[in-house]
């Protein structure tokens, strides 16, 4: 028997095969040729407007994941608040300066001097390249917006308006000089932010090091044959050591071992000792970290001191609560 003719089934026009490959250019085709955003912008004016100012992309390559993910995210808020009857128009844009487009660029000069003019036109027209291309992907996902209007930062216009923006916030008193540790490119000769730096992997050895104690203003610890312990993963920074920090509100202990008197901090004691295989040791002395601030240590192997100091900043899960500091 055939129960296909016993089914009460519903009649549609959809296929049984979704063939989105192939559909999902028509639909977005479909879309563009009958202007479903401007349409969109047209009914909705005067309605209560829902502005999403959007933090643009970098134009130095292929829309990659994240990128993506923050588009369609962004892209779905604003059909949703358009279809609740907001007025919610969406201009893109793209960031088009910065270290890593030069540096691209200037892989292709390979380390030829080049005139600074051929340089920032080079620059400009690798930047205006990838908004091309990120324009395209952009579509491509199905976004919506103005795509011929976008907003972008070597324009003219948006440069003259961050120099007026600039100049307003000096006339007012918001631009002063400091000073603050910034990170530093040595080729390039120029700041660097944090999401410019780039870190190669290097494997090296972590260390105990013994700090000899020479004075103790406050009188309370023994200085002979006295040091206070160290440990550091970054073993090349020693020779630049000026200080020693400690934790004012941890108790540290001066622990007898041997011959010889360290001092670091009491939570730590146990799992350093078994570290360096002390096995027999006496603790001589319980006292806060504020009381460790002022004492003058022996450089491990250089004709300097290195001063205790405080900071907030020592932890008490690693190492020895003593941290070496390298300014």
């Amino acid at each position: 028997m055939d129960y296909r003719e016993t089914l009460n089934l519903p009649k549609t026009k959809f296929p049984m095969k979704a063939n989105l490959v192939k559909r999902e250019p028509e639909i977005l085709k479909s879309w563009e040729e009958n202007r479903i955003y401007e349409a969109i912008m047209e009914k909705s004016q005067g309605k209560p407007k829902y502005i999403l100012h959007d933090g643009p992309p970098y134009a130095n390559g292929n829309v990659h994941v994240g990128t993506a993910r923050n588009k369609v995210l962004k892209d779905i808020t604003i059909k949703f608040k358009s279809l609740m009857g907001f007025h919610s128009p969406y201009v893109p844009g793209w960031d088009c300066h910065g270290m890593p487009i030069e540096h691209e660029v200037m892989k292709e000069f390979k380390g030829k001097e080049v005139p600074q003019t051929d340089i920032r036109r080079r620059c400009r027209d690798y930047a205006l390249h990838y908004v091309e291309v990120q324009k395209k992907q952009f579509k491509r996902l199905g976004v919506f917006g103005d795509w011929d209007n976008p907003y972008l930062t070597l324009d003219p216009g948006y440069e003259a308006k961050i120099i007026e923006v600039f100049g307003e916030l000096l006339k007012r008193g918001y631009i002063y000089q400091g000073l603050r540790p910034i990170h530093w490119c040595m080729n390039c000769r120029t700041a660097l932010a944090e999401a410019e730096l780039e870190y190669r992997e290097h494997d090296a050895y972590s260390i105990y090091v013994k700090f000899p104690l020479k004075s103790d203003p406050s009188g309370k610890l023994p200085v002979e044959n006295t040091s206070v312990l160290v440990w550091t993963t970054t073993p090349w920074t020693l020779p630049a050591n000026l200080a020693l920090a400690f934790r004012p509100d941890y108790e540290y202990v001066a622990v007898k071992t041997g011959d010889e008197t360290f001092i670091l901090l009491s939570d730590l004691l146990e799992v350093t000792l078994g570290k360096l295989g002390c096995e027999n040791y006496e603790i001589i002395r319980r006292l806060p970290g504020k009381e460790l601030e002022g004492i003058v240590c022996q450089h491990p192997f250089l004709d300097r001191d290195s001063v205790g100091i405080l900071g907030d900043f020592v932890a008490r899960d690693t190492g020895t609560g003593c941290v070496h500091i390298a300014p």
